[in-house]
């Protein structure tokens, strides 16, 4: 596969930029390296990376969150099953092997939460995904436009409205199993995140 991978630091205020420099400084011909220079937040910066994309003719768009817990090993799998099944979207889902969750060390609240507001949004939508809140996602640029990004929500919740606009343009959506590891980190779900989940689904 022809494959360019894009960095894009949103503004981080840590060591992220030293490294994202050096990382293309020695792969200049692999990588591109966006920094912002004012913060466009989650769902900003991936509108960004997703019409960077668009605008240099590519097929498909990966998301792979740097924060180390989704392996790269799956972006294969991904492109093998958005090539087999021509969908819209592929997403590499925790879920449809739980156990996989639970090894790789989900904490239970967010194991139990991501049931909890997945069946939800399955009763909502009449759908019957495994893992609604997975980061770990390709696009088809065949189908994925400017347009259709321009209107998604500006919070967070990028990822859940994106899948809410595929289905309401019945376009498909399929899932791979993938097993995530988790640190220490702090969590990024928590009661808030699942009332807007909630609200905006």
């Amino acid at each position: 596969y022809k494959i360019k991978i894009l960095i894009s630091d949103d503004n981080s205020k840590d060591d992220t930029k030293k490294i994202a420099k050096q990382i293309y400084i020695n792969n200049k011909s692999l990588i591109f390296l966006n920094i912002n220079q004012k913060r466009l937040n989650y769902r900003g910066n991936i509108k960004f990376c997703i019409n960077f994309a668009i605008n240099n003719h590519y097929d498909y768009a990966i998301m792979l969150h740097g924060d180390s817990q989704y392996n790269p090993k799956y972006i294969y799998s991904l492109i093998n099953k958005i090539l087999k099944s021509q969908a819209a979207a592929v997403y590499g889902s925790r879920m449809l092997n739980k156990k996989n969750a639970l090894k790789g060390k989900m904490p239970l609240y967010k194991f139990l939460g991501n049931l909890i507001l997945t069946k939800f949004f399955n009763f909502i939508h009449n759908t019957n995904f495994s893992d609604c809140h997975s980061g770990y996602w390709i696009y088809n640029l065949k189908y994925i436009n400017k347009k259709l990004i321009k209107n998604l929500t500006n919070s967070i919740s990028f990822d859940n409205q994106m899948r809410i606009s595929l289905i309401k343009n019945y376009l498909k959506i399929k899932e791979i199993p993938i097993q995530t590891i988790y640190e220490d980190e702090r969590s990024s779900f928590h009661f808030f995140y699942a009332l807007k989940f909630i609200y905006e689904t």
